[in-house]
């Protein structure tokens, strides 16, 4: 139970990270409609369990580097990249963006099959995503035999949560739109980074109490 709820957790503190990806399914909602920015939703979703297979190998070569169940240099290593992550997410500046609201046509069977490409491809083009995952992993780390079977359940209740998420964002775009200004936007990313940056600490202590006390 504290590993689904350590994921759903995970998952809605991701899920409210504004980037590129959240403007776009935003925009696609609006105007192609609930079922667009859902098919192109799914190609987020899909790029992103491509991302965490080639994170879980990365992961994988470094746990190999421990030995037994020592996971204190994944831990180091994933808590400089959340520190790097959150000090990023803090200090970043929030562009004033615009969402078209003019709607189009009724999108086509095609259609829904490109925009999910285009949403695969959008997240793909951030090969850094791969770093922010292997991050991610090293928060449900385990120390027993049956720790790759808890690190995917961790993973799948981070991408339900993160997917249901989304969800409401595209049942809820025309409601959401207004909110979304530059003083909100940059509150998030403040609150993003003082998140991350905790979550570096504390993974950051626990991985130089186990080199010290190994």
């Amino acid at each position: 139970m504290d590993l689904i709820l350590k994921g759903i957790v995970t998952g809605f503190i991701l899920s409210i990270m504004v980037g590129p990806v959240f403007f776009v399914l935003l925009e696609t909602s609006i105007r192609k409609g609930v079922k667009a920015a859902i098919a192109m939703d799914i190609g987020v979703l899909v790029s992103d369990i491509i991302y965490i297979i080639i994170a879980f190998v990365f992961y994988s070569q470094v746990a190999g580097l421990s030995k037994g169940h020592d996971n204190s240099l994944l831990r180091l290593i994933g808590g400089t990249l959340f520190l790097a992550y959150g000090i990023y997410n803090f200090f970043k500046k929030v562009k004033e963006t615009k969402v078209n609201t003019k709607l189009d046509a009724t999108t086509t069977a095609a259609g829904y099959v490109i925009l999910g490409i285009k949403g695969l491809l959008l997240n793909l083009m951030n090969p850094l995503v791969i770093f922010y995952w292997f991050s991610v992993m090293t928060l449900g780390t385990g120390d027993t035999d049956d720790s790759n079977v808890k690190m995917v359940l961790y993973l799948v209740c981070i991408l339900v949560t993160f997917f249901s998420i989304d969800l409401l964002k595209i049942f809820g775009a025309k409601k959401l739109r207004p909110l979304v200004t530059t003083k909100v936007l940059r509150a998030l990313n403040r609150l993003i980074g003082i998140i991350f940056v905790g979550f570096a600490i504390v993974l950051i202590a626990q991985g130089i109490v186990g080199l010290v006390t190994k």
